[in-house]
């Protein structure tokens, strides 16, 4: 009987939803509340609750209350849904491109076609790379602080891959690893796919809870650390030295792997060393050519301790058992002659300068942003839900993303981030202030213009 009455409930509630009885954004009632207009257990309120998130319907959020949710945001909005859409102002991905960079590629393949090895990028490669690029990518690594032989480098199709191949080779279904309550959604897409468990380790804006780090490792089995402490995305953050010191002694104390990525390190200018330099024996270090020469052009690195090199390669094998020897030969190229240098440079100058933009239209803001980043995360007054301003903003050709391809918590805070580095500076101008205007009209209850 109690369980038909749960039923109930449960398709009550959904109808409604369904049926815009219940628009985005109403505001449910708490569960004691519910328990008590329905005469039912608190229990079993807590259970309609949970069954309609599960559902998509509503979402918890902690000190707030149960909301409706936007159902037309598209589910996994962030990571399933690329802005492709023709006419589509993209905030959502940073695809950072400098003008002339076809053309730098086009005069790249042309000195690539009249190179004496091509005949070489016809056959397979060795799996991890070749050894003179591998080496290459290890004296680039020395401009980040890290000192590796170019045998512990292995050459990947992006970092994306090279998160991947690390999981792969060295974790199992099951395994639990802490992770920041906020991440980069593809290493969420990695760990679904590869059953592990995340535990989400409290954040502030300057990093990491360490205590409670070291708390959950003493209470729990923890196997591994996925950390981005030189610019974390999406919140910005660089980890001091001590932070770092800290970090390395309880993944000694307790034995865990460390899985380093470093996609936005480039550009923090002269951070603390990174985690690998540390605590070279446990860290992966995991990086791209993505963000400093162009997302299209899949080259990535991992560096690891000697010991796993051949665990990696063999994961190597199983994917793709090569990285694209042309791509490869290309990102070398610009390797040996300064290029990559120079456009990280040039990036980090172009990401200077969209900051500064938003520095600007969002000012009175209680957002979150590094001055040298690509993304700025904005956390949003009470009475101002993510999923109706993403919505409202998908409609007019904006695309934001919301924090839950983010968040490693059960409950998801209200913010959206704001990707600075796909469109140009004058669309993107217009892109934030309409942000602005659209957070300011629901924050004093305006009606959104449509």
């Amino acid at each position: 009987m109690a369980r038909a009455r749960y039923k109930r409930l449960v398709d009550t509630f959904a109808a409604d939803i369904r049926a815009g009885k219940l628009p985005p954004g109403t505001r449910l009632p708490t569960h004691r509340q519910l328990a008590a207009e329905q005469g039912i257990a608190l229990v079993t309120a807590t259970r309609v609750y949970t069954e309609l998130e599960s559902m998509g319907l509503v979402s918890g959020e902690t000190g707030r209350g149960t909301f409706v949710r936007e159902t037309t945001l598209p589910p996994g909005h962030g990571i399933d849904q690329p802005s492709a859409t023709e006419g589509m102002v993209d905030l959502n991905f940073n695809s950072p491109s400098l003008p002339g960079q076809a053309e730098l590629l086009r005069s790249a393949l042309r000195q690539l076609a009249s190179s004496g090895d091509l005949e070489a990028l016809l056959h397979y490669q060795p799996h991890a790379g070749r050894k003179h690029e591998r080496a290459l990518v290890a004296r680039h690594l020395e401009s980040r602080g890290l000192s590796v032989d170019g045998a512990q480098v292995l050459i990947l199709s992006g970092a994306q891959h090279g998160l991947a191949t690390t999981v792969m080779a060295l974790l199992n279904p099951g395994d639990l690893v802490a992770t920041d309550a906020l991440i980069y959604p593809g290493f969420k897409a990695v760990a679904e796919v590869q059953r592990l468990e995340l535990a989400a380790i409290p954040a502030s804006n300057r990093g990491p809870d360490l205590a409670a780090l070291e708390q959950l490792c003493r209470s729990r089995r923890v196997r591994a650390l996925y950390a981005m402490p030189t610019l974390h995305n999406p919140l910005g953050w660089v980890l001091d030295m001590e932070q770092r010191q800290r970090l390395v002694s309880i993944a000694r104390q307790h034995e865990l792997l460390i899985i380093e990525d470093a996609a936005y390190a480039f550009h923090a200018e002269n951070p603390p060393a990174p985690l690998a330099t540390l605590a070279p024996e446990r860290t992966l270090y995991v990086s791209g050519f993505s963000k400093s020469i162009a997302t299209g052009l899949r080259v990535g690195f991992i560096a690891s301790p000697a010991q796993w090199v051949p665990r990696l390669e063999r994961a190597i094998r199983a994917t793709t058992w090569n990285t694209p020897g042309l791509i490869t030969a290309l990102a070398c190229r610009w390797l040996e002659d300064g290029t990559v240098a120079r456009l990280e440079a040039e990036k980090r100058a172009d990401a200077m300068a969209r900051q500064a933009l938003a520095r600007e239209i969002l000012d009175g803001l209680d957002y979150i942003s590094h001055p040298v980043s690509y993304f700025v995360w904005l956390p949003l007054p009470d009475e101002v839900r993510a999923d109706q301003v993403a919505t409202t903003l998908m409609r007019e050709n904006i695309s934001v993303s919301t924090a839950e391809p983010f968040a490693t918590t059960h409950h998801v805070p209200h913010a959206i981030r704001l990707a600075l580095g796909s469109v140009d500076l004058d669309t993107l101008d217009v892109a934030l202030r309409r942000v602005r205007q659209l957070i300011d009209d629901y924050s004093c209850g305006a009606v959104p213009r449509q």
